[in-house]
């Protein structure tokens, strides 16, 4: 796994095991995480107002519940400053992804989003599963290949094709759509890999159980590495896959050794999650 020639934090390039293992065909939808919170009350981390010793110099408004949401800019700006794009939302959840007023209907096959880690979690001991480890989902999403940059091959797009849900047009003001979607697409809309697995590159970043680092924790020895490490305590987890707003001129992630960290608190409109066994 990783890869060197696009980002120093995919590095180095190392052999690593990992036990047998199931994946989930496709991110986890809005139906099925809805039929989750339907059946056990379950109120999502974005749904809680702020509390804690840490937020008690905020106002009752700046404490509100809520998440980040990516509002596209009215034109070019500076790709260093990430603020210009993303901004609190109070009333952002995964019912309304985008704050009041916006809604999931008629979206049932899409991505969740808004979930932080401990909603994915808890969505997964519903269901009896768990989540992947960084290692499992670059195995998974690589559909068997090795040795090429892409999950399909050599190419972004082999013969003008495009194989994934990401950024189409120049970021991040101008979206012209994958396959006519903005945002997220339904599962399933872009090819699967030879594992038959769908959207493990792009659509939505993914939440893995492993701590994030700048470089890999290559290990004494690469067999039988264990498949769930423990993030307790980490500040940042890998996030995987890539999502819809990865574009090449800021975040050309949508390849299997790409990663990203994340605080396990963050909800926003681009992060979704699916879950092993």
């Amino acid at each position: 796994m990783g890869w060197e020639g696009f980002y120093p934090e995919e590095g180095p390039v190392h052999r690593r095991s990992v036990e047998p293992f199931e994946l989930d065909v496709h991110p986890v939808t809005n139906a099925q995480f809805a039929a989750f919170v339907d059946d056990t009350g379950y109120v999502s981390v974005a749904e809680r107002p702020l509390e804690g010793p840490e937020f008690v110099a905020l106002s009752e408004e700046e404490r509100a519940p809520g998440a980040l949401v990516f509002t596209p800019t009215s034109g070019p700006v500076d790709l260093r400053d990430w603020r210009q794009w993303w901004s609190w939302q109070p009333g952002a959840s995964w019912r309304a992804p985008h704050g009041p007023g916006s809604s999931i209907e008629g979206r049932g096959d899409h991505p969740v989003v808004q979930v932080a880690l401990e909603d994915a979690r808890a969505y997964a001991t519903w269901v009896g599963k768990r989540l992947p480890t960084e290692a499992e989902h670059e195995y998974a999403s690589r559909g068997g290949r090795t040795g090429t940059p892409y999950a399909w091959g050599d190419e972004a797009r082999p013969g003008g094709r495009l194989m994934a849900n990401t950024w189409q047009g120049d970021f991040p003001y101008r979206n012209t759509g994958a396959a006519g979607w903005t945002g997220t697409s339904p599962v399933g809309t872009f090819p699967a890999n030879a594992y038959g697995l769908v959207d493990l590159i792009g659509n939505v970043w993914e939440w893995t159980t492993t701590p994030y680092g700048p470089r890999h924790q290559v290990p004494a020895s690469s067999c039988c590495a264990p498949s769930r490490p423990s993030p307790s305590g980490a500040a940042q987890l890998v996030l995987k896959g890539g999502s819809h707003l990865c574009a090449p001129e800021y975040c050309l992630r949508y390849r299997p050794a790409a990663r990203s960290p994340q605080t396990p608190d963050t909800s926003t409109t681009h992060i979704g999650f699916r879950c092993a066994r």
